[in-house]
């Protein structure tokens, strides 16, 4: 697990790549951020109730340095996997989907 501010082995320094990180509250006092380079996997670990209890997803972009919270968008996608499927939304996922959409 990779935290914000600390330097990723898999990117060196100067790549052109955009990474995602999901903010995850553990607890009433602590936050973490897991660094994922596969939006897609870290949607899929979303679903899959990787997270206890996320509450944002931040794109970045290490060469061209912007960002963006793409949390709404993130959400969204949720929703419709789970429309398609035709399941319930998680409840674990539930209090995201509903703040962001």
């Amino acid at each position: 697990m990779l935290e914000a501010g600390v330097p990723s082995p898999i990117v060196p320094y100067g790549a052109d790549q955009t990474l995602f990180v999901v903010i995850d509250r553990l607890d009433e006092t602590t936050e973490i951020r897991v660094e994922r380079s596969d939006l897609d996997a870290a949607i899929n670990e979303l679903v899959a109730g990787c997270f206890n209890d996320p509450i944002k997803v931040i794109s970045f972009n290490t060469l061209e340095h912007w960002m963006k919270d793409i949390s709404t968008d993130v959400a969204d996608e949720i929703q419709a996997r789970c429309d398609i499927d035709g399941v319930t939304l998680p409840d674990y996922l539930s209090d995201f989907v509903e703040s962001h959409s």
